[in-house]
Parts: structure tokens; C-alpha cells; sequence
């Protein structure tokens, strides 16, 4: 099973070789590479695994996972 986390691209750098950006995870942001979404924008959400976005998604896809997974981390305490 993999796991894939939602976040907002909040840059492209589009002159690098693959296709990098920067993506926010609720305040962390990361490198991360887009050569998989090459129709990505800033501000669009993809859904990032191992360090690749894999696919892009919608606002509201992208928050109702983060909060799918905030409530499963929560069951731990």
C-alpha cells in the first residue's frame, strides 16, 4: 500500500530539467517533482508520493483527504 498526500503547488521552475516545484503541505513546503502533471499551474492540487506528484486533484478532494487523514492520525491518541 503507498500513501499519497494532498498539496498546493505554489511554484513551477519550469526551466529545470525534469519539471520541479515547490508544494505546500499545510506550511511545509517541498520540492517535489511535476513531470508526471506537466499541465499542473500554480495554486492546482496534486497528490504527491515519494516526492512526485502523481496526479492533480481539486480543492475540495484535496481537503477532504487532508482531514480524512488528520482524523485517522487523531484515532492513535
Amino acid at each position: 500500500m503507498c500513501l499519497g498526500i494532498p498539496g498546493k503547488i505554489m511554484e513551477l521552475q519550469e526551466q529545470s530539467s525534469p519539471l520541479m516545484g515547490k508544494v505546500d503541505f499545510g506550511g511545509v513546503i517541498k520540492s517535489v517533482c511535476m513531470t508526471y502533471v506537466p499541465e499542473a499551474k500554480v495554486g492546482d492540487y496534486c497528490l504527491v508520493h515519494v516526492g512526485f506528484a502523481i496526479s492533480l486533484m481539486n480543492e475540495e478532494e484535496a481537503i477532504e483527504t487532508l482531514t480524512l487523514i488528520s482524523e485517522i492520525a487523531s484515532m492513535d491518541n
